[in-house]
């Protein structure tokens, strides 16, 4: 069997999902699986595999985002000596590896076109040869790739081989992001909490408030099931070993967020090397400091950047600033940010 845990969740959206996973993985054909990052790709992508008859063989996983063209090749299909410069003995690619089982290849998306006619005739015919050698290698591999990028409209570009995306999607898995699946933010919330609290030795786990469950729920999770899990291991880290619930003060959802944080323009004129020090600058001739213009222009970038970080929802950015919801408005309108349809007491 495999350590990986099963895909957690109760939502109608991810139940849902669990089912097209189920009746797809006991057919022996390529699976795509689609979603955004963090979502938990390999995750369906493994269930796939130990619910299908090859339950029993390897399930091999690689990342083509990871490697460049070359090593890609020589990872997949394996290496003949002297192939190229250090390749002192033959080795074994991951195809073969996965034989008798199933080969995961993340981001699929960002495979060299080359590699993908590889990977095609592998589905195809089961056939390949390593690198620098001319053998022809046969085995018996289900495929299973994942994408967050729109293979279609690769393909329709010349990005993608259409041959091959129409092999892979046999089946189409798309797994829901975390902000549609109601009432799971929660429950992995507690599953991650009390995961951390025993990796720290708590005797117990006390749970969240209901006002830091309010901040999770509100949020939009761009980083999907991935970032939840941080931002709730890094309340526990943060928090000492209590019966009392961890409080909303302890969720932070950007850990970057500072009041000295620079912006991209900030960052790179940083490392511009100032011709003296400003002690060193006469006075005579410069602009003097206007005080409220700059605080003004200082709390209207904090606003936009917690805006940003939180997609917009002014309840998650009042959270994140420590403010209440009317706070935040009365913010947004003294600085005029409020779009205009809002703009009303």
């Amino acid at each position: 069997m495999t350590d990986r845990p099963a895909p957690l969740g109760q939502s109608p959206a991810f139940l849902a999902h669990m089912d097209d996973l189920s009746r797809v993985a006991p057919i022996d054909r390529p699976v795509l699986i689609i979603g955004e990052r963090g979502t938990g790709k390999e995750l369906s992508a493994a269930r796939v595999h130990y619910l299908s008859t090859r339950w029993g063989a390897p399930f091999v996983a690689i990342n083509c985002a990871a490697l460049p063209e070359s090593l890609l090749e020589a990872e997949l299909f394996g290496v003949e000596p002297g192939a190229f410069t250090g390749a002192a003995q033959r080795r074994e690619g991951r195809f073969e590896r996965a034989d008798g089982g199933t080969l995961f290849l993340d981001e699929i998306g960002n495979a060299p076109m080359a590699v993908q006619e590889k990977i095609l005739r592998v589905i195809e015919y089961g056939e390949f040869e390593r690198l620098g050698g001319s053998d022809t290698l046969t085995v018996s591999v289900r495929v299973v790739a994942a994408t967050n990028a729109d293979l279609p409209a690769m393909a329709h570009s010349g990005a993608f081989r259409d041959d091959l995306l129409d092999r892979l999607a046999f089946d189409v898995l798309t797994l829901p992001p975390l902000r549609s699946r109601t009432g799971d933010i929660s429950m992995l919330a507690g599953i991650f909490g009390r995961a951390m609290a025993n990796e720290l030795d708590w005797p117990s786990f006390p749970g969240f408030s209901a006002a830091a469950l309010k901040i999770l729920e509100s949020y939009e999770w761009p980083g999907n099931v991935r970032e939840l899990r941080n931002v709730t291991e890094r309340a526990v880290a943060s928090s000492a070993p209590s019966e009392a619930p961890i409080e909303a003060d302890a969720i932070v959802l950007d850990p970057f967020a500072s009041p000295y944080r620079l912006s991209a323009q900030e960052s790179a004129s940083a490392k511009i090397p100032r011709a003296a020090a400003s002690h060193d600058v006469p006075t005579v001739g410069r602009t003097p400091c206007d005080f409220k213009a700059e605080t003004a222009a200082f709390e209207i970038q904090i606003l936009e950047n917690a805006l940003e970080t939180c997609r917009h929802n002014q309840k998650a950015a009042a959270a994140h600033l420590g403010l209440t919801y009317h706070q935040l408005r009365n913010s947004l309108r003294k600085h005029g940010l409020l779009p205009s349809q809002e703009d009303s007491p």
